[in-house]
């Protein structure tokens, strides 16, 4: 039995990291401004950073987050992101990646990811375990997780390519 109401127990999941960030900033101001000077004063100076740097990375997270209940699982392993869906799926390595894209006419909203050797995987952005592809998407080489995550907010009518590999890009451009 739980004494937090499912949709608090959500949102507290959802900003998480944003919300340990922000505790650790506000004992670090605490030690910085209010404690007699010494090593703890320090120590919360190095307090102030840390949290600062997970509160605004947990904002991107939690923005990021759609939460589950989708259709299918979403895994990462090793650089490689597989799906299993109901009626679809697969395996893609991230070295494999020739672009990522978001499909917002797709219901869900599908992340789009095409790959050497094979068709593109569809992702529904709210699949179980979807979380997990933001981090994944961020180690993409140029890729901003601030795009990923303004991207998700983004209604529209075509697919929104967020990133193409950099090769990809100089061929493209030299077809043209």
């Amino acid at each position: 039995m739980s004494f937090i109401r499912p949709e608090v127990r959500a949102a507290i999941l959802r900003w998480r990291e944003a919300l340990i960030g922000a505790a650790i900033l506000l004992l670090g101001l605490y030690w910085s401004i209010w404690v007699t000077p010494g090593l703890l004063t320090w120590i919360g100076y190095l307090a102030l950073f840390l949290g600062a740097a997970l509160f605004f990375a947990g904002l991107q997270r939690g923005r990021a987050r759609m939460g589950g209940g989708g259709p299918g699982v979403v895994q990462v392993v090793e650089r490689r992101i597989g799906y299993f869906g109901p009626l679809n799926g697969g395996v893609v390595d991230l070295d494999a990646v020739t672009s990522l894209s978001l499909d917002p006419t797709d219901h869900p909203r599908h992340w789009v990811i095409t790959h050497d050797g094979g068709p593109a995987l569809h992702i529904p952005v709210n699949a179980e375990g979807a979380d997990v592809l933001f981090d994944a998407f961020a180690s993409l080489p140029g890729l901003s997780p601030g795009r990923v995550a303004s991207t998700l907010k983004h209604d529209g009518t075509a697919p929104i390519v967020l990133w193409r590999r950099p090769d990809l890009q100089k061929r493209i451009q030299s077809l043209h």
